[in-house]
Formats: C-alpha cells, sequence, structure tokens
C-alpha cells in the first residue's frame, strides 16, 4: 500500500494553512484509499517545543502512521535545469519518490529541476512554479502536483493558469517557486 505525506509549515507553534492541507489529506484518502472517515489534522498536530519555524511531515495511508517535526532549514535557489519526463506520474504526494529522486540526480550543479512533460512545464522536484510575464504570475496548467501554496494562490487570484511550453522560458523575467514550506519564493535572476 502507497504511503502519503503531507508538509506543513509551523511558525511559533501555529500551523499555517492547515484547511488546504486537510482538504488535499482527505482527498488523497478518499480517491486513494475509499476512506470515508475524515480526520482532523489540528487535532493530530502537536506544537513543536520550540518557538521558530518547523517543518511537521505527517505520513498516512488509510490512517495517519507517524507524525514528525524537523527544524526548517530556508535554502536557496536560482539555477534549474529542465529534466523531460513524460511517463511521470505524481498525482498525490507519494512519500515513495523514486521517480522523482531519479530527475533529482541528473540536475549536476543546478540548484533543482524544472520539469517537463510533453513539451509543458510542470514543477520542480519540490514545488510547483509560477513566472512572470507582463503584469502577472502564471503557473503551468497542468502541474504533476496540485499543491496547497498553488491552490490558495489561484483562489486568491495572484497567480494564473496557463500552458507553459519549455521553449518559452526565456519570455519570462522572474520565477517563483510555490510550496508549504518556501511560500512564494521568488527567483528575480533564474537561469535555466
Amino acid at each position: 500500500m502507497q504511503k502519503l505525506f503531507e508538509t506543513i509549515k509551523i511558525i511559533n507553534g501555529v500551523p499555517q494553512f492547515l484547511e488546504f492541507h486537510q482538504q488535499r489529506f482527505n482527498y488523497s484518502r478518499r480517491i486513494l484509499f475509499n476512506s470515508t472517515e475524515e480526520i482532523a489534522l489540528n487535532r493530530v498536530i502537536q506544537t513543536p517545543p520550540l518557538s521558530g519555524v518547523y517543518r511537521c511531515r505527517v505520513i498516512y495511508s488509510e490512517t495517519i502512521e507517524s507524525v514528525e517535526y524537523i527544524r526548517y532549514e530556508a535554502r536557496t535557489f536560482s539555477t534549474f535545469k529542465v529534466v523531460v519526463a513524460d511517463d511521470l506520474d505524481y498525482e498525490f504526494k507519494y512519500l515513495q519518490r523514486d521517480s522523482l529522486n531519479h530527475l533529482v540526480q541528473l540536475k549536476g550543479q543546478a540548484d533543482d529541476i524544472l520539469i517537463v512533460k510533453q513539451g509543458l512545464v510542470t514543477d520542480t522536484a519540490i514545488a510547483n512554479v509560477a513566472f512572470w510575464y507582463q503584469d502577472r504570475w502564471l503557473t503551468p496548467a497542468r502541474p504533476l502536483l496540485t499543491g496547497t501554496t498553488r491552490e490558495r494562490l489561484l483562489q486568491a487570484h495572484q497567480i494564473y493558469p496557463a500552458p507553459i511550453r519549455v521553449e518559452e522560458l526565456t519570455r519570462f523575467s522572474k520565477m517563483a517557486l510555490l510550496n508549504a514550506m518556501v511560500g512564494f519564493y521568488v527567483v528575480e535572476d533564474f537561469k535555466i
């Protein structure tokens, strides 16, 4: 049975945007495990003993298997290697990430990979993406994984879905990574 995980940012004891994680958590359990019983994440997550920023990792299948708390260490990103993965399927946030980890090994000196599927940009290995074009942020219309930060920003009309072809990357002046831990991380001068 495939295990999944949910990553939740905790700042000074407060889980961030928990309702979006809750929606994806229950949706994944319903679709993959035919589970109709909802589990409230706010009852499972205990706040870490120290102040600061933590990554809460909830590992689950039909039920929650474990909850981990890891102090968050921010990374920087500026260079990305384009990797084609036409057959990659990562619709759910699986704990087993061998296919993604294999692609990451191809990055060379880049900070992360930018995954292209059937000629369209999707995600990096760790985040959804958005690109600044003229007066708005565009995010790939078909990401590998529907991230919680991406969903929240779409609902707030701060990003807009669009098909983004790999050959169009040069027309964008900025790039952003979107995930629960980095939030909306803008890369002013990204290199492909």
